[in-house]
């Protein structure tokens, strides 16, 4: 493993040397081999599953959105809840009220998926399910009614369901040096599925953002520069993490977030460029290590047996070699903006801690198409015309930012 990291960092050159003997004089002083942490973690106190309505009410609160479904299987009847990485630790404890619950267990049920298998005591549908989320938490909150033994035996012998509507690492194209080939743009639309984000007048920022991203994505294929990523395609909800792992498994050369967002108070107009602020990196690094696959992390260095702490070091070396790209990024996209009389922010690019911002060594952008708090703005949002603008706006930028970044990274190489 030692070995495998070394030889990345030696083809990173110049600034990766010094850092790499800085990660070294670090290696005795972690632990090596410790686990990675599951991506969310169950709130046993805060879950339960108790009678109501004439069947069961489940209430399942982890630490974080993941994706997951539900399903019921016969002989014997159980109800099966497949979930992205959840540590069931303290399953036991949950307060179970049901007799209609025989037991419960959980465990690993394929790479990065975890299961929850439910034993029922006669057949039971659900009859509603839902994630809800506040902060950063989430709670699955499932209602299984009383059915009749062929009504179960039906349900449980429909297909498996889809995977999680994100796109496969294999489907996705395999990443190229800067300069070479298309540039791979990974679009992600903000929000979707149970989080609409904001609403005004009967719109909603999810399908806004969508529809958006859907024009932006014709309008760089149409250019034939650009290789295009969606983190989702239609109304699904997708957890932050994985937007990121979407982008991390298309070999994403730049990703973009979009958003309209509202303010309760105060009015905010026009576009707004937000990358992640200072303040937020050291957080963000130590958060990703915690939480999140090690082959998401970094390209090409496999940290799958590195502690939290190395992972960490490595993340700011990157985010340091990253942090100038970003900053030509934003320039060259608001100077496009500007270019096509679009209206921005009187403060058009802003820092956050944004968690679609943390990648380190992807430049990533979260772009705040405008304001549905503002009458102006959501009439713009709304006007196929002005969205053809904006998008072509945002292909000029990222031509010219790719343009310069090749040319770049071809100096670094001589």
């Amino acid at each position: 493993m030692q070995a495998t990291i070394v030889s990345a960092m030696i083809r990173g050159g110049g600034m990766r040397t010094f850092l790499l003997a800085l990660m070294c004089s670090l290696w005795g002083a972690v632990a090596m081999g410790q686990e990675l942490s599951a991506l969310a973690r169950l709130d046993a106190p805060a879950s339960s599953i108790e009678p109501a309505g004439g069947g069961v009410a489940v209430t399942l609160a982890i630490s974080q959105p993941v994706p997951w479904r539900v399903r019921v299987l016969d002989q014997p009847p159980r109800l099966i809840l497949d979930m992205r990485e959840v540590d069931w630790t303290g399953l036991a404890t949950i307060r179970q009220d049901s007799a209609a619950v025989a037991g419960l267990r959980a465990g690993v049920v394929r790479e990065g998926w975890s299961r929850l298998v439910m034993e029922l005591t006669g057949p039971l549908l659900v009859a509603t399910s839902e994630m809800t989320t506040a902060g950063e938490g989430a709670v699955v909150r499932l209602h299984l009614k009383p059915a009749s033994q062929a009504e179960f035996a039906a349900a449980a012998a429909l297909p498996e369901p889809a995977e999680w509507a994100t796109p496969k690492a294999a489907d996705l194209p395999r990443p190229q040096p800067r300069g070479d080939g298309p540039v791979i743009v990974v679009l992600d639309p903000g929000h979707g599925g149970i989080d609409p984000g904001a609403e005004r007048d009967g719109y909603s920022e999810a399908n806004l953002m969508l529809t958006f991203a859907r024009e932006f994505k014709e309008v760089l294929l149409r250019d034939g520069g650009f290789q295009v990523v969606m983190t989702r395609e239609e109304d699904v909800f997708v957890p932050l993490e994985t937007r990121i792992s979407v982008a991390r498994a298309a070999g994403g050369h730049v990703f973009l977030s979009l958003h309209a967002d509202a303010l309760a108070e105060g009015e905010a107009v026009g576009a707004t460029l937000y990358t992640l602020s200072e303040d937020a990196s050291d957080a963000a690094a130590q958060a990703l290590a915690e939480r999140h696959d090690r082959d998401d992390l970094l390209s090409g260095v496999d940290l799958s047996a590195q502690d939290d702490l190395v992972a960490t070091v490595l993340m700011d070396m990157a985010r340091t070699e990253t942090a100038p790209r970003i900053e030509r990024l934003t320039l060259a996209l608001e100077s496009a903006i500007k270019g096509a009389e679009i209206k921005m922010h009187r403060h058009p690019r802003q820092t956050a801690g944004f968690s679609v911002l943390k990648s380190p060594d992807i430049p990533s952008v979260l772009v705040e198409l405008g304001f549905l708090s503002s009458a102006r703005d959501l009439a713009r949002l709304t006007d196929p015309d002005w969205r053809a603008r904006m998008a072509g706006a945002l292909r000029d930028g990222l031509k010219a930012w790719a343009a310069e970044d090749a040319a770049l990274a071809a100096l670094r190489r001589e």
